[in-house]
């Protein structure tokens, strides 16, 4: 055979082998299920597992394969609106699948105790306002099971002042200058000549002072300044009292307080998103309320949000069953709105 006819031949033959090999790939993708985009292991926290559901569910007595008994869970002070409000719709609409809150013996309630909690066995499935971390992770998978953490809301840090202050927003970099203390004095970002007195629970309180210590100053302590607090209730009514005060806490917790004065945070100083929707109402006249401002949440210009995670540990066992049911009633449509009605934002 000449040079000249053996060319298509080799052309064709390298197409089909290029066919088989790609062919081959792509059945071991589906049945292995890798995904090549994202290798690390589901449940992780650098692969967050995403919202599931199960199809077409609308409301709570659509969900299949619930468990029947009392299941214990725990973890997050964020999470108190829908412990409140949801799960309380939820056990009403579905009552053979009761719901018992636990708080931790000799702690405080927390993000990172819930998940202590679920490790150890306490409780059947924990509420978190951050992602598993990966000594979480790798604790568990030494106790011969991972975590699976499904996301079911956004929520943000709203950051607030004493209404009387004049300064309307701050950049981040301004935020971790009060909180590293580096700024303390309101003249130094255009306000009035006052000290700053920053507020804040325990870096070891829970998941929302996680994420600002670990997302706002990169991993460093609170400043020697920072006046601690045991409670967001108490932070507010130190605040209201405060002319210099400051402090920061999850949106639904601040946004609508009528004693204090959310601020508009910008990454640079030319992007000031509000935590709250339209102008801003000053000690709610009329009764009305500031209301989450729902859309910058959910599109991320706002700067410092979140999701809540449902953490399940995959046993294979009623436990598992119970909080994925759990995540799953939360993933409805009935879910989601009771959730926006709480005070926080769809993830769907």
């Amino acid at each position: 055979m000449s040079q000249k006819n053996e060319t298509p031949v080799l052309i064709v033959s390298l197409l089909i082998t290029a066919g088989l090999l790609g062919g081959g790939f792509w059945w071991f993708t589906q049945r292995s299920g890798v995904d090549v985009g994202k290798l690390t292991q589901p449940g992780s926290p650098q692969a967050p597992n995403p919202p599931t559901g199960q199809a077409g569910a609308a409301n709570f007595s659509q969900i299949q394969n619930v468990p029947s008994g009392l299941f214990s869970y725990g973890g997050s002070t964020s999470w108190a609106p829908i412990r409140g409000s949801v799960d309380a719709a939820l056990q009403s609409a579905r009552p053979e699948f009761r719901l018992r809150y636990v708080d931790p013996v000799g702690s405080a309630p927390s993000s990172g105790m819930g998940i202590k909690m679920l490790l150890d066995g306490q409780i059947a499935f924990t509420q978190s306002s951050r992602p598993i971390s990966e000594t979480e992770y790798q604790q568990a998978q030494q106790r011969g099971f991972p975590l699976k953490q499904i996301p079911v809301a956004i929520d943000g840090i709203a950051v607030a002042v004493n209404p009387s202050l004049s300064v309307q927003n701050l950049t981040i970099d301004q935020l971790k200058s009060i909180y590293n203390g580096q700024t303390k004095n309101w003249q130094e970002l255009g306000g009035p000549n006052l000290a700053i007195v920053p507020f804040s629970r325990s870096a070891t309180s829970g998941g929302t002072v996680e994420l600002f210590v670990e997302t706002i100053l990169g991993g460093q302590p609170l400043g020697g300044d920072v006046q601690i607090v045991s409670t967001t209730t108490q932070a507010l009514q130190r605040l209201a009292a405060t002319p210099g005060g400051i402090y920061f806490a999850s949106a639904p917790e601040v946004v609508p307080q009528c004693t204090i004065k959310p601020l508009a945070i910008g990454r640079t100083a030319d992007q000031f998103v509000p935590p709250y929707q339209g102008n801003f109402l000053a000690q709610c006249p009329g009764g009305q309320r500031n209301q989450i401002n729902t859309q910058a949440f959910q599109n991320g210009s706002y700067p410092i949000t979140r999701n809540l995670f449902v953490v399940i540990k995959q046993n294979g066992q009623a436990e598992q069953q119970a909080g994925e049911a759990y995540a799953n009633f939360l993933l409805t449509d009935q879910g989601q709105e009771a959730i926006a009605k709480a005070g926080f934002v769809r993830v769907r």
